[in-house]
């Protein structure tokens, strides 16, 4: 199967496992930016429950992916880091990962393609797995890759069957699907690869 899938920040748990389940996969780069989407933002389980990381980009008006910058207005980067600590520190695998993880926010690219493409990278890298992929090479309204660009919804419940697992905050708000791999990785471990292949489309 090929897929077309759309270039995340650290994606959620399902775009991973279209990711690795498709034999091709392409990476969207030249869609019109659309707002409030996965694609500079990021969703991990907080001491309060759901807790958005977003990443503040510079833009005016319509423009494609592969031309929208990151914002240096705010130093998110250390923002986020502190976050992800403060969310993970007490899950089981988080003291494994953490140097591995930290580098996610020393790459220092103004472009957000680029900060997202080295994101997966180095959590392909956590996984021990290099998953290939392409580039589009132009924006295709028909595409003859199966078409995920729109598949996953920061505002919506996932349209994935995710098996529960254990959270570090779920004793107090319950299991939380479908977050951040960055999620699965500090709470399952050397699992996750497992875990991911195993997950089903609803």
């Amino acid at each position: 199967m090929k897929v077309l899938l759309p270039i995340f920040y650290l994606p959620p748990i399902s775009w991973f496992s279209v990711f690795h389940n498709a034999e091709e996969v392409y990476f969207e780069q030249f869609e019109n930016f659309p707002k409030q989407t996965y694609r500079n933002r990021t969703v991990i389980y907080g001491a309060n429950g759901r807790l958005p990381l977003i990443i503040p980009i510079s833009h005016k008006g319509t423009r494609a992916l592969n031309t929208i910058e990151i914002s240096e207005r705010e130093d998110w980067r250390s923002l986020h880091w502190k976050s992800i600590k403060n969310a993970y520190q007490s899950s089981p695998y988080f003291e494994f990962y953490e140097d591995r993880l930290a580098e996610i926010f020393s790459f220092t690219s103004s472009s957000l393609v680029d900060f997202n493409l080295n994101a997966i990278s180095i959590i392909q890298k956590i996984l021990k797995t290099e998953k290939q992929f392409h580039l589009t090479n132009s924006y295709e309204f028909t595409p003859i890759q199966q078409d995920f660009r729109s598949e996953f919804s920061a505002k919506q419940p996932s349209a994935f069957e995710l098996e529960e697992y254990y959270q570090t905050f779920s004793d107090k708000f319950g299991f939380e699907p479908d977050l951040s791999v960055i999620d699965l990785i500090c709470n399952k471990g050397p699992e996750t690869l497992t875990y991911i292949k195993n997950i089903i489309t609803k």
